[in-house]
């Protein structure tokens, strides 16, 4: 299950930062009452009970008007991209500005909980509560952070709202009793003494789901089916061994990636496939960007540095032009692309990555992933399970 990330927004001095330390229970962000005090967003991943995994993001305050308060204003948008909920929290009857964060937040589909902050500090809460609820068209609750009065309440209407969206990794490949063959390479591009995020994450919902999961290297595929009483129902592979898996397949198994299914879990993979269309018109002189969300040190047979420019500059030329981002960095106008690939995105939540989808879908740039790219690239698309 990915992290659920809750941004908590507001002015400054709102309480943002009291109500950070409150929720995770430790001193995440300073509290101070100079303006200004937190210059940038503070993650800080927690454990909610009805929720699970979560990372609650302190903010700078919106009306932030020190030195650098535009661009930690700017900063605050940018973490919309990725914002599963928004906290809004709320501290007298002007709330102009909270009234275009919602607008923003409802363009960007973003729920959010209002809430009247301090209340600990307002003599009569109930009638100020009263006045931004009609103000706002939306249920206001009161907290005091400071206290903990309504921070249950609070809690409890983040869990409702993220509760009515639960999405499967492996939905419509496989079901209660199936045995799942997980092929994954544990080569020197692997996380040394770890199995990489999809892997788990994958194994852990089969499990979840009374699937049967069964792991083996590439190398020891054959021997693993082998040892098995029948086919498996469904094998999962590592991308970069998508060729060698497809030689020793059974045919009654079913094919997929980890990138494919990452693809439909986090993306949109009607897109990635038709993104991929693209390859049929690149030239010697088209310019690609690869994009991939972790920021580990680049690895020998890397296959977002290495094998993907090595596999595409082998169809379209050397002189093909690569750029390769990582981690947050993700190019604000993408029009002088003719293709953006995609990595699995397994370190960020699907509003993330749906924020990227939509920039390159509004700038006409066709969007694909790893996943759907190497089966595009080593002629198996159309051999493999996809949705």
């Amino acid at each position: 299950m990915e992290r659920t990330h809750i941004a908590i927004l507001g002015r400054c001095n709102a309480g943002k930062s009291t109500l950070v330390n409150r929720i995770t229970g430790q001193d995440v962000s300073i509290v101070s009452d100079t303006r200004g005090t937190t210059t940038d967003p503070v993650q800080k991943a927690i454990e909610i009970n009805g929720l699970g995994a979560a990372t609650i993001i302190d903010t700078p305050g919106i009306d932030d008007d020190t030195l650098l308060g535009n661009e930690r204003v700017a900063r605050i948008s940018k973490m919309l991209d990725k914002t599963d909920i928004a906290v809004l929290l709320l501290t007298s009857e002007e709330c102009n500005a909270e009234i275009g964060l919602i607008e923003e937040c409802r363009v960007r589909e973003i729920p959010v909980v209002a809430a009247l902050a301090h209340i600990d500090s307002i003599d009569d809460y109930p009638t100020l509560q009263n006045t931004l609820s009609e103000r706002l068209g939306r249920e206001v609750i009161a907290i005091s952070a400071l206290t903990g009065e309504g921070i249950d309440n609070l809690i409890e209407k983040i869990v409702t709202l993220r509760s009515t969206e639960e999405r499967l990794i492996t939905e419509g490949f496989c079901q209660a009793g199936d045995c799942v063959l997980l092929v994954m390479p544990q080569d020197k591009s692997a996380p040394k003494g770890r199995l990489i995020q999809p892997q788990v994450q994958t194994i852990r919902e089969l499990l979840d789901r009374g699937c049967t999961p069964i792991c083996c290297t590439p190398g020891h595929m054959a021997e693993t089916l082998a040892a098995l009483v029948g086919p498996p129902k469904l094998i999962i592979t590592d991308s970069q061994a998508f060729a060698e898996v497809y030689k020793l397949k059974p045919t009654e198994s079913t094919l997929t990636s980890f990138s494919i299914l990452f693809a439909r879990y986090k993306g949109d993979i009607s897109l990635f496939v038709d993104g991929a269309k693209v390859l049929d018109s690149l030239t010697s002189s088209s310019r690609i960007l690869i994009a991939e969300a972790c920021t580990h040190t680049p690895q020998h047979e890397d296959i977002g540095r290495v094998k993907l420019p090595r596999l595409l500059r082998k169809r379209f030329g050397e002189t093909l032009h690569i750029d390769i981002v990582s981690g947050a960095d993700y190019p604000e106008d993408l029009t002088s692309y003719d293709l953006v690939i995609h990595c699995g995105a397994c370190m960020f939540n699907r509003k993330h990555v749906l924020s990227r989808i939509e920039r390159a879908r509004q700038q006409g740039v066709a969007i694909t992933n790893y996943g759907v790219i190497l089966a595009t690239l080593t002629g198996i698309l159309e051999r493999v399970k996809i949705d």
